[in-house]
């Protein structure tokens, strides 16, 4: 068998695979003995029907056996031979197909780039800082109380306010007609929480439970929905938003002492720290050069679409099909970040030989059991699935390049407020800046009054030039 491997592309590879024709004979002679076995032929007894009827019938079936069986046999071993690892499933394009001659095809798929070199060092990375004070600590414990706080009813019936949980039931029309799935029952909105339209939260706030309320809301131009931009939503009459429930939160559920922790503070370095961010800062010299496969890029953003239309399923919004791909397209360009990272820090692994001992594994369970509060048995447990323990190791090896790539890079520690992403001006003295702008005063003064003299000697030369020559 002969391979030629050849790159199509950085991320693409095509491998032209010819079978020996006496391989090719033998696959024939294979799938005829195992037809005549099972053939019922008019005439014929079931194992005696003669070949030649056998090919007059069967040959386009048997020709397309034959070709999956020798693609099917050869495609592996000719990968392996090259030492190349598909991303995707090759596609296959098949070559004529004769029983005495050489039998060819391609298989063409997707491969991780070659990436011969990743420059990870002197790198000036910055770091927030991480003071705190007493602003930071209030808004933690608020932060804190309204995700563990407990929801009732109130002790008295009374009418909905800024702060509460209703659960409602609504309908939407357009143009005085109901829209399709533009209703739902029992969803649960925070007044005053942003959540609604200003005109819903407005028409919602003091309605008593049971009570139906009408509300009209405009939509603009850029509307995600072609056919609600510049019209008019409402809530029909006798079928509006009618609250059923509406209680209070109890924002006494988490108190702690309060503290002034002025001294720094490191961020979390686990496997599910908060630095994951930082690997794309490092590749945009990488960005130009480095293509990422297309089917891993569109793996990463299904995945990454999944997640968020999850999140809008559980706070009850809904969507529409060109919101989806309105969703997905937006995804596209941080899909593609995520996969062109994940390609340098594995080269980077690769080339230093990172590797995650049962150790690792270990205290990463252990963090993983204190962050969640659980059992580090059950975490162990939990971690056994092969899919759960390959991502575990995967944020362990993340955590080990990043602390490398740190470890090669100069830090630059930020004043407090100060955002990473904006870059430093420079700021001259005020003296210095006053003697600069006097300077330039003097100067400008200067060219001004030479100007005059300038013209007039200019002037003078061009009248000379113009004056006859005397005859002697």
């Amino acid at each position: 068998m002969q391979v030629t491997a050849e790159r199509i592309s950085p991320v693409v590879m095509q491998l032209s695979i010819e079978v020996p024709a006496e391989a090719v004979k033998t696959e024939f002679e294979r799938a005829y003995q195992a037809l005549e076995k099972t053939a019922h032929i008019k005439g014929f007894r079931k194992g005696k029907t003669p070949r030649e009827v056998l090919k007059k019938l069967f040959a386009g079936q048997v020709k397309n056996d034959v070709a999956n069986n020798l693609v099917q046999n050869t495609l592996g071993t000719a990968i392996s031979q090259q030492n190349v690892q598909p991303i995707n499933q090759p596609m296959v394009q098949v070559g004529t197909l004769e029983s005495k001659t050489a039998f060819g095809y391609k298989a063409i798929f997707e491969v991780q780039p070659d990436i011969s070199e990743v420059v990870f060092e002197g790198f000036e990375l910055k770091r927030p800082s991480m003071a705190v004070d007493d602003d930071m600590v209030a808004k933690e414990l608020e932060g804190l109380q309204q995700r563990f706080a407990r929801f009732e009813a109130p002790a008295a019936a009374r009418a909905a306010k800024a702060g509460d949980l209703v659960t409602i039931d609504f309908t939407l029309a357009i143009d005085g007609k109901d829209v399709k799935d533009g209703g739902a029952e029992g969803v649960q909105l925070e007044l005053g929480s942003g959540q609604l339209l200003p005109e819903l939260d407005t028409a919602i706030t003091g309605a008593e439970v049971g009570k139906t309320v009408t509300a009209e809301a405009s939509f603009g131009e850029g509307h995600p929905r072609a056919d609600f931009r510049n019209k008019n939503g409402e809530d029909p009459p006798g079928r509006g938003r009618r609250p059923r429930q509406v209680g209070r939160w109890l924002r006494n559920a988490c108190r702690a002492p309060r503290r002034h922790p002025h001294e720094a503070r490191e961020a979390p370095q686990g496997p599910r720290g908060t630095r994951a961010g930082r690997a794309d800062r490092g590749d945009a010299q990488h960005e130009e050069q480095l293509r990422c496969p297309p089917s891993l890029v569109d793996a990463q953003r299904q995945m990454m679409q999944q997640e968020f239309l999850q999140q809008l399923r559980r706070s009850g919004q809904r969507f529409s099909p060109d919101q989806a791909r309105q969703i997905a397209s937006s995804m596209q360009v941080d899909a593609e970040k995520k996969v062109r990272a994940g390609l340098l820090m594995a080269a980077i692994a690769k080339k230093n030989e990172f590797k995650v001992t049962e150790e690792d594994i270990e205290n990463g369970m252990k963090e993983l059991a204190e962050e969640s509060g659980q059992n580090v048995a059950k975490i162990r447990t939990e971690y056994r699935e092969k899919q759960k323990r390959d991502m575990l190791v995967g944020m362990i090896l993340e955590d080990k390049i990043l602390d490398f790539i740190e470890s090669k890079s100069t830090i630059v520690d930020l004043a407090k407020g100060e955002d990473w992403r904006t870059e430093a001006k420079s700021e001259e003295p005020a003296a210095e800046k006053a003697e600069a702008k006097k300077t330039d005063k003097a100067e400008k003064a200067e060219a001004k009054a030479e100007k005059p003299a300038k013209a007039k000697a200019e002037k003078a030369e061009k009248s000379e030039e113009k004056k006859p020559a005397k005859k002697k």
